[in-house]
């Protein structure tokens, strides 16, 4: 009971320390990983809960720092190079799940997760295909050990290539998996490759609802679709903001919020990548995830730098 109260105790410092503006994304994500792991999550399950709302909390406050013309004009640009991407990434994967043997509903899952919104579009299309939980636990194991990875690791890269911000965002949007993580990496990185990353990263969500119903009818499954609708809240905070700019010194102080309540966000999303999570993950799926997510960093990467993606 001692070492339980003790844990929780240790949980709750470190999470209310992640409010505090100094400690960064990267930071609050290596903390998460390094409690998850030596110590243990004391609550596992509601901490998984609580990191997607206040994932999606956050992204709508980050509306309140975007320009509503730019955003569109942003998203209408990334609308087709997502569309490439995102084809390209589920085809690549679904050869790799044949080459590796892997079970089709845990590669279609993997591949979805990595060509889309990660975690989002696993969650979405796993109903739709009719996948065990088992399977879904892996799919999930595998593309959130390669967010945590992507964003500590996708920042110093993207200096050592010489990316510019909005270079450096159109990459993380592309090739990151999950919203978290691209916003994460984004903001490290600087404010306009956070306003960048965040628009494509959406844009690139927007498939989501599509693809899903594609593979419905497929499928002939009935399983319902969600629709992202923290989406939405992202479009209509920067609609405000936009209508309303006589009120920045409200929209300010919100948007900040939002950019410290992502980095709790990490922190909770790092504090579930526990032992356990690793030890599900399995080498078959994980290599899958590994080369899928390597190929698409590389190329975008290359596309990128050659002005072939602007």
């Amino acid at each position: 009971m001692k070492n339980s109260n003790l844990l929780k105790a240790l949980f709750w410092i470190a999470l209310l320390g992640c409010c505090w503006p100094r400690v960064s994304a990267p930071i609050a994500l290596v903390a998460g990983i390094t409690f998850g792991i030596l110590i243990g999550n004391p609550w596992n399950v509601t901490t998984s809960v609580w990191s997607r709302r206040l994932l999606q909390a956050s992204v709508i406050g980050l509306g309140f720092g975007m320009n509503l013309p730019e955003l569109v004009k942003t998203g209408k640009d990334a609308f087709l190079y997502t569309a490439i991407s995102i084809s390209f990434t589920m085809v690549l994967g679904y050869l790799l799940g044949r080459l590796f043997k892997i079970p089709q509903r845990t590669s279609t899952l993997i591949s979805f997760g990595s060509a889309i919104c990660g975690g989002s579009a696993i969650a979405a299309m796993a109903p739709v295909i009719k996948a065990e939980p088992e399977e879904t636990g892996v799919a999930l194991a595998t593309v959130f050990t390669l967010n945590s990875i992507a964003l500590i690791l996708f920042p110093p890269v993207g200096h050592l290539l010489g990316m510019g911000q909005r270079q450096f965002g159109l990459w993380a949007a592309l090739a990151i998996h999950d919203t978290s993580s691209v916003v994460g990496a984004a903001a490290a990185y600087g404010g306009l490759a956070l306003a960048i990353g965040t628009t494509v990263k959406l844009t690139r969500a927007l498939w989501i609802m599509p693809s899903a119903l594609v593979a419905a009818w497929f499928t002939k499954s009935e399983g319902k679709v969600k629709f992202p609708l923290f989406i939405i809240g992202f479009i209509a905070a920067a609609t405000i903001k936009t209508a309303l700019p006589q009120f920045d010194q409200v929209w300010h102080p919100l948007n900040s919020v939002a950019k410290q309540s992502l980095v709790v966000t990490l922190f909770l999303i790092g504090c579930g990548l526990t032992r356990e999570v690793l030890g599900r993950t399995g080498i078959k799926p994980l290599a899958q995830g590994v080369i899928l997510w390597t190929i698409v960093s590389v190329t975008t990467a290359v596309a990128i730098l050659a002005g072939w993606i602007s």
